[in-house]
């Protein structure tokens, strides 16, 4: 089953929010009313819902699991570049969790989307019972990274004459792919859509420069400081979350755990499902079931 659920985010940003599993049985030990415990499951920059289908059906064999399209990515609505700020973000995690009924909730995040729940599960602690950051650094990344991703952007080769060629750059001839890899490639491919000059982004680049540059030229070690609840901090061995800073964050966080993937780069979830499952699953067992 994949199901289609309808958000307003901050200033009335449409959103798209999806099930990937069928909601979970009642438990019969129980009067009827328990509700289990929910997940949120936030992308990372030029990311979508899809990219957590993985993860969200085998948690959704025992917990309702929700992956949000976030404002400008996916099916969501694209509003004007001036929207894309910190705060919408948050503002659209928050009002997922209030609109979808799953708060208190584990929010499982994956770069960008990570930084979003740290920032929301900070602001309001009633709403977050655990949160999961993959491979998302708490450090500035400075001007150079911004300018780097700039020069990036220009190198994409659109329009993609077919989804193969998508596949390839981005998983073969992209400068920034070290050795070739196929998840890449398939991540990126899901992103894009069929236009009548050939195959291009779902997403406007430009806004996405925008949405990175609101949390580049910043530290965020005082906000994962203000974080509450329990935290697991993941790293691929290959991902750009070093092992001293993934370390020195679980350090920081007040109830913060660790867990690593190995043979996994930046897409950890979507690279190494399987090991990303047996990295987290232990924590979300028993964040879920307090």
């Amino acid at each position: 089953m994949v199901r289609r659920i309808d958000v307003t985010g901050a200033t009335g940003v449409r959103l798209a929010a999806w099930e990937f599993g069928d909601p979970p049985k009642p438990d019969p030990n129980t009067d009827g009313n328990h509700r289990s415990p929910g997940v949120l499951l936030l992308h990372g920059l030029m990311g979508r819902a899809s990219h957590w289908v993985s993860t969200a059906r085998w948690l959704s064999a025992r917990h309702r699991a929700v992956a949000l399209d976030q404002r400008g990515h996916g099916q969501s609505e694209k509003p004007p570049q001036a929207s894309y700020t910190r705060e919408a973000y948050v503002e659209d995690a928050e009002a997922a969790l209030e609109q979808l009924g799953l708060a208190p909730a584990v929010l499982v995040g994956h770069a960008m989307g990570a930084l979003t729940a740290w920032q929301l599960a900070a602001k309001r602690p009633d709403l977050v019972r655990g949160l999961i950051i993959s491979d998302m650094r708490a450090s500035a990344l400075g001007a150079a990274s911004q300018r780097e991703w700039e020069d990036w952007f220009r190198a994409w080769p659109v329009p993609f004459a077919t989804l193969a060629d998508v596949r390839k750059w981005f998983g073969e001839d992209d400068p920034w792919v070290e050795r070739p890899s196929p998840a890449r490639g398939a991540f990126y491919a899901e992103v894009m859509h069929e236009c009548e000059d050939g195959w291009r982004p779902v997403f406007e680049p430009a806004q996405m420069l925008r949405s990175r540059e609101t949390w580049v030229y910043d530290a965020h070690w005082e906000e994962l400081a203000q974080v509450r609840c329990p935290t697991l901090v993941v790293r691929g061995l290959d991902g750009e979350l070093g092992r001293a800073e993934a370390q020195e964050m679980v350090r920081v966080l007040p109830h913060g755990e660790y867990a690593e993937v190995a043979d996994a780069g930046h897409l950890v979830h979507y690279d190494q499902p399987e090991a990303w499952r047996a990295a987290v699953e232990p924590f979300l067992n028993g964040v879920l079931t307090r």
